[in-house]
């Protein structure tokens, strides 16, 4: 049986990042999006540092191959942006709408993952991504 320790991460980043767009909202209030995204990324270093000292996690990068650099140098400028976008988002629009449409990223990851991960999802999962579809629809352009 496959292990279901990803679901309990996965619901504690869902709780994060709820926590995320309403913590974001109140900060932003007086101050450019672009800066406080600054400001956000100098805790996550130093949360981080913090994390991986107590842990014990650091490990050299030499054995790294080109293609882990590059991808994790790609993940690092997609991050970056997302953070960028999200925080302006927020701060021209209700969290009540920016938070749904930014998790269309479920259903574009799904799609990504067809095309360059060969991932095959099943019709109850394409079902569920027609859902999440239509919910952020229903929640994004409420009138």
């Amino acid at each position: 049986m496959e292990s279901s320790a990803w679901l309990y991460w996965a619901l504690a980043s869902a709780a994060f990042a709820a926590l995320t767009a309403i913590f974001a909202k109140i900060g932003l209030q007086g101050i450019d999006s672009d800066f406080a995204t600054f400001i956000r990324t100098l805790v996550i270093l130093a949360a981080l540092i913090l994390f991986l000292t107590y842990t014990g996690k650091w490990q050299g990068v030499e054995g790294f191959s080109g293609k882990n650099w590059l991808f994790l140098v790609l993940s690092g400028l997609a991050t970056g942006a997302s953070w960028l976008a999200y925080f302006k988002a927020l701060q021209l629009g209700n969290a009540s709408q920016v938070a749904p449409v930014d998790k269309l990223s479920l259903v574009l990851v799904a799609l990504l993952a067809v095309v360059f991960l060969k991932e095959r999802p099943s019709t109850q999962e394409w079902a569920g991504l027609g859902l999440v579809t239509a919910g952020v629809l229903l929640l994004a352009f409420k009138r």
